[in-house]
Parts: C-alpha cells; sequence; structure tokens
C-alpha cells in the first residue's frame, strides 16, 4: 500500500503559504467601541458593538457599524461595511463650499467653511468623520444628542449635502456665470 501522502501534489485544506498583505485603500478611525448585553433565559450575552469611519483624505468617506464577540471581530465588520458605504464629498481649497446641518435621530451637527490656517474646530467623532475626508479648515458645533454614532452620521449628513458651485449650475442647467 502506498503512503498517499508521498503521491500528492496539490496540498489539501487551507492555503498555509505567506500571503503579502494587500495595501490599505482608506485610513480607519474606531469612533466608539461599547459593551452590549442581551439577556435571555439562559443569562446575559456580551457582544461588542463597534463605529468606524474609513476615508481616503481626499474626498471620500465612509461609516460603519460592526457587532461581534470579540472586539477585533466587531472592528473588521464595521471597516467591511463603511468600505461599503463610501460617498464622495465636495473639498473646496481644503474646506466646505458652505454651511450645513446635518441630522440623525436626535443629533445635528452644523458644519461651516473656514479660512486657510482655521484647522479642524471640531471634537470628537465630528472631528474623525472630517479629517477622513479630506477636509483641513472647518468649523463645526454638535447640536442635540451627543451620542457618537449618531453624531458621525450626522456629520456625513451634513457632508453629502455638500454642493459645489459646478454641481449646483449643472443641476439647474445654467452655466457657473448665470449663477454668480
Amino acid at each position: 500500500m502506498e503512503n498517499n501522502k508521498e503521491t500528492r501534489k496539490e496540498p489539501r485544506g487551507k492555503d498555509t503559504r505567506r500571503r503579502e498583505p494587500r495595501p490599505k485603500l482608506y485610513d480607519e478611525e474606531i469612533i466608539s467601541i461599547s459593551r452590549v448585553t442581551k439577556v435571555t433565559k439562559g443569562g446575559r450575552n456580551f457582544r461588542f458593538s463597534a463605529t468606524v469611519a474609513v476615508g481616503d483624505r481626499k474626498g471620500k468617506v465612509g461609516i460603519g457599524t460592526g457587532k461581534a464577540n470579540e472586539v477585533p471581530d466587531a472592528v473588521k465588520k464595521a471597516v467591511a461595511a463603511a468600505t461599503k458605504n463610501i460617498t464622495t464629498i465636495s473639498v473646496v481649497d481644503g474646506t466646505v463650499p458652505h454651511e450645513a446641518i446635518g441630522k440623525r435621530s436626535g443629533s445635528r451637527v452644523l458644519i461651516k467653511p473656514a479660512s486657510k490656517g482655521t484647522g479642524v474646530k471640531a471634537g470628537g467623532a465630528v472631528r474623525s468623520v472630517v479629517e477622513l475626508a479630506g477636509i483641513k479648515n472647518i468649523l463645526s458645533k454638535s447640536l442635540g444628542s451627543n451620542t457618537k454614532i449618531n453624531v458621525a452620521y450626522a456629520t456625513l449628513d451634513a457632508l453629502k449635502a455638500m454642493r459645489t458651485i459646478e454641481q449646483v449650475a449643472a443641476l439647474r442647467g445654467k452655466t457657473v456665470e448665470e449663477i454668480r
């Protein structure tokens, strides 16, 4: 009887060769990690919920959430969800084109353009999302609820509402000179 290991040429099962990691397309930043509890008949089940923002610092940003039994798995799921939800935003000279208010649940976020050298005047979740979007100068104020997840989504909502003068002209069917 022949030994199968000697005659077999292809490995079975999992490929154990080292693969080079793919270069990351987006930078990521954890907004919040929280432990969530589900009370069942058998007791309490603990899991972790993570909210992550990803962006390329050139006008693309996304937010995602994930839940898992361990923190690293929750973060991986959140990053995967965030990369699926990437949106392109308008950035003009390192700031936003105009003032906007974003809303999500009880949270509202006001963002305003700022002159060069101002920096990012924003706190917490707003700062994470704005920096990953590639905005260098901005003023912001968080209004209403300060829940990190809702503040992050409200910021994204405000950034999605941004329009450049070229986009407004195209929507109205006019030229840029006619609008100015």
